[in-house]
């Protein structure tokens, strides 16, 4: 499984969504490095396996400060179809 987060220069939630990205994996019990990558994407992002926890049906795009962090629920949840998809 492939977990990254993108986001942008300076953005100040970040660090949020790492720390809660952080504590949903320990919940599933996965044990795998967070790819981070810094540049012009819609920030933060998560993606599991390069889809975006938050809009799965489409890639993210732009350079913009995304105001909708995904909740802890939204992470559990991608992460969970990630699991079995991988099974």
């Amino acid at each position: 499984m492939r977990i990254e987060i993108l986001s942008s220069p300076g953005c100040p939630n970040a660090a949020t969504a790492h720390e809660m990205l952080v504590d949903c994996l320990a919940v599933v019990g996965i044990n795998t490095a967070i790819v981070e990558r810094v540049g012009p994407f819609p920030s933060p992002s998560i993606l599991i396996d390069g889809t975006d926890v938050m809009r799965p049906d489409r890639p993210p795009t732009g350079d913009v400060c995304r105001l909708d962090l995904p909740s802890r629920d939204v992470i559990l949840t991608a992460l969970r179809r990630a699991i079995a998809a991988e099974s």
